[in-house]
């Protein structure tokens, strides 16, 4: 009989498992979101209007719950580095190979006052609630996957990460 057969009149044999410790999914809140970051000992902040967010490698990224019922987590980040709007033809075509190659984060570029803003996101609906330990998987991995893209980007765009990076240490040096 075959592996899949529903006529396979062999029964299962052997000691059946104890059954997993039963995991505790709760509904996703700003305060479990807040909660993850501190287990994962991010430094983060929250803004008048209760967005969270934080600067990673230099990078700014949010972390919002959107949809009906807040239960979208989205983390979005953004590139910090200066490209003018003319590179976007070149900068759109990385991001859809990043977009090819990768299951995650969603990567999109557009032009904002006459440069570019290139952005990474990974969104994930979690209406049926969610664990801890996912919650900080999620958080983990949407920083961790955007940083790879950005890294990516520096090393198409060296002389704008070289620029950003001399100012960031500037401003430093003046403060």
């Amino acid at each position: 009989m075959g592996l899949f057969s529903k006529n396979d009149p062999t029964p299962a044999s052997g000691p059946v498992p104890d059954a997993a410790p039963a995991v505790e999914v709760a509904p996703l809140s700003h305060e479990r979101v807040v909660a993850a970051l501190d287990a994962q000992g991010y430094r983060y902040m929250i803004d008048a209007e209760g967005d969270i967010g934080g600067i990673w490698d230099d990078h700014v990224f949010y972390f919002v719950r959107i949809g009906n019922e807040q239960q979208l987590l989205q983390v979005r980040g953004r590139w910090t580095r200066a490209l003018a709007a003319d590179e976007y033809a070149a900068v759109l075509e990385l991001v859809n190979e990043w977009n090819i190659d990768k299951v995650f984060p969603k990567t999109y570029v557009r032009v904002e006052d006459g440069v570019l803003g290139v952005y990474a996101e990974h969104s994930v609906d979690y209406l049926p609630g969610l664990t801890d330990a996912q919650l900080q998987q999620h958080l983990a991995c949407a920083v961790s996957t955007a940083l790879a893209f950005f890294g990516r980007l520096d090393e198409a765009y060296p002389q704008a990460a070289a620029e950003h990076k001399a100012r960031i240490a500037a401003s430093r040096s003046e403060g």
